[in-house]
C-alpha cells in the first residue's frame, strides 16, 4: 500500500514547486496544503513546529525542504 504524502507549500516557494513537480513526474499522488491560501494549513504547520515550507510528510516521516534522496528513500 502506498504511503500518504502531504506537501505543505506556499505560492511563492520555488522549492515547493520543484518538490510537487518531482512527485508528479514519479506518479506519486499527494495532498497539497497551501499555507498561502489555507489558514488552517498554516496553523497545522506551525503546530507541528515548522515555520517554513516545503514540509513533506511521507507516512509518519517528515522532510523539511526538498530532499530528493530522502524522498526516494521514503517512497
Amino acid at each position: 500500500m502506498a504511503k500518504e504524502v502531504i506537501v505543505y507549500s506556499s505560492n511563492t516557494c520555488p522549492h515547493c514547486t520543484t518538490a510537487k513537480e518531482y512527485l508528479a513526474e514519479r506518479g506519486i499522488s499527494y495532498i497539497e496544503k497551501n499555507v498561502s491560501t489555507d489558514p488552517a494549513a498554516k496553523k497545522e504547520l506551525i503546530k507541528k513546529g515548522f515555520m517554513g515550507v516545503p514540509v513533506i510528510i511521507v507516512g509518519d516521516q517528515t522532510i523539511t525542504g526538498f530532499d530528493k534522496e530522502k524522498l526516494d528513500e521514503l517512497l
